[in-house]
């Protein structure tokens, strides 16, 4: 099996719309979650999301493509761009049928869906766009990247509820570890932020009704959270086999080991008890890669600020580690960036490989009074320097989905 490793990271995210800003924000627990802005919330029970703000696709889109692709698809197209760049690949040609880019995407261009609904039903079929489709399909995320950057190999979309990100980065160590591909652009990618989708989530009584401050509502593992915030953005790894990295002399974030996934076959929406089907999900994960278990050293949780998902998040830690557990820095990205659907797994995987890099742990924002029932060490509030050796990075998702990588430092052997 072949050593695959992270040679480029890009984010757009509601805290950042690059690499440098958005790290700097999770490093300092500073939110992207605010008022909704992008359409009338006044009559909803929810107010608050984490919208990625003041947006410019550079010219990465221009003219006619900027106005034919949707949101979700230029934040793929801008974070695939910076990821690029970062792993210096800009003017690097290279055997383009051996590249390629499996993205991950919850609900795709539900924005249009709705739109084009409200047209259908207001002036009828003639005046639906002939765009429509292109514009909502999940997959033409990976489809726009693989054609802007010229990719022509495997091109995959995860769709897999908010499991998507961090089952995309799995797909692609997957086809890079067996000899598919040589170089892979993956992560995960979400543009949801609709009066449909925050009233049907609102519903179910999933979001947060903490509405002012707005700041505050995503607050992982904290007694006081009451449900999630609704966020959106991109994230995009550059997977690369570890001597085809070497010999172009690429810089390496980290080396992906590891990755698990499995089903709970429990409930459409709730995880099962103690987290069951998450347990045997990170054992696969370490278990592939080898890992010794008492040096994972960082876990970035899935922790949505739900009272299920972040109990039993801890529960199938505990049970993974046993005592060891209470050793392990763990923390919730969402905290600053809400809960980005199926762009989290990427965002959060590129946070993870940030931090073996540097050795930092982004903090748990809003965690100010812990749960009882989640009796771990969550970095609340501040960032903690550490040597790290394995970092986790965990996602579950509606459906009873879950999905864990495991990356580990260069440092490290």
């Amino acid at each position: 099996m072949r050593r695959v490793v992270v040679t480029g990271l890009g984010l757009v995210t509601p805290c950042g719309n690059n690499v440098p800003a958005a790290w700097d924000a999770a490093l300092h627990a500073r939110t992207g979650v605010g008022p909704i802005t992008a359409f009338d919330a006044s009559d909803l029970s929810v107010h608050a999301a984490a919208e990625v703000k003041d947006f410019t696709t550079g010219d990465v889109f221009e003219g006619k493509e900027l106005r034919r692709t949707s949101r979700f698809v230029q934040f793929a197209g801008v974070a695939a761009h910076e990821a690029l760049l970062d792993a210096g690949l800009k003017d690097f040609v290279g055997d383009r049928d051996r590249y390629g880019v499996s993205l991950g995407v919850g609900i795709g261009g539900i924005a249009e869906i709705e739109g084009s609904s409200n047209v259908l039903r207001d002036h009828g079929p003639r005046r639906i766009s002939p765009f429509f489709m292109p514009y909502a399909i999940a997959n033409m995320a990976a489809g726009v990247v693989s054609r802007l950057n010229n990719l022509k190999g495997p091109n995959i979309c995860t769709t897999t509820a908010c499991t998507s990100g961090t089952h995309g980065v799995g797909e692609a160590f997957l086809y890079i570890r067996t000899g598919m591909a040589d170089m892979m652009f993956a992560g995960g990618v979400e543009s949801g932020i609709t009066k449909l989708s925050i009233g049907a989530f609102a519903s179910m009584k999933a979001l947060s009704t903490h509405n002012d401050p707005p700041e505050e509502a995503s607050r992982p593992f904290d007694l006081n959270r009451n449900g999630f915030v609704m966020g959106e953005g991109a994230g995009v790894l550059v997977l690369e086999e570890l001597e085809h990295a070497r010999r172009r002399g690429a810089r390496i974030y980290a080396e992906l080991v590891g990755y698990g996934m499995s089903g709970d076959a429990h409930h459409i929406t709730a995880p099962a008890p103690e987290g069951e089907g998450a347990q045997r999900c990170m054992r696969m994960a370490l278990d592939m890669g080898q890992v010794p278990y008492d040096q994972v050293d960082y876990i970035n949780a899935h922790g949505t600020s739900t009272e299920l998902n972040d109990r039993y998040e801890s529960a199938a830690i505990g049970k993974v580690f046993g005592a060891r557990a209470y050793d392990i820095s763990i923390s919730s990205t969402k905290g600053v960036t809400g809960h980005c659907l199926g762009a989290a797994g990427g965002i959060e995987a590129a946070y993870t490989a940030l931090a073996l890099h540097h050795g930092l742990i982004p903090p748990t924002a809003n965690l100010r009074t812990r749960d009882p029932d989640c009796p771990l060490d969550y970095t609340p509030l501040k960032l903690r320097e550490r040597k790290l050796r394995y970092a986790l990075s965990n996602s579950f998702g509606f459906g009873g989905t879950n999905g864990t990588v495991v990356f580990k430092s260069m440092s490290n052997g």
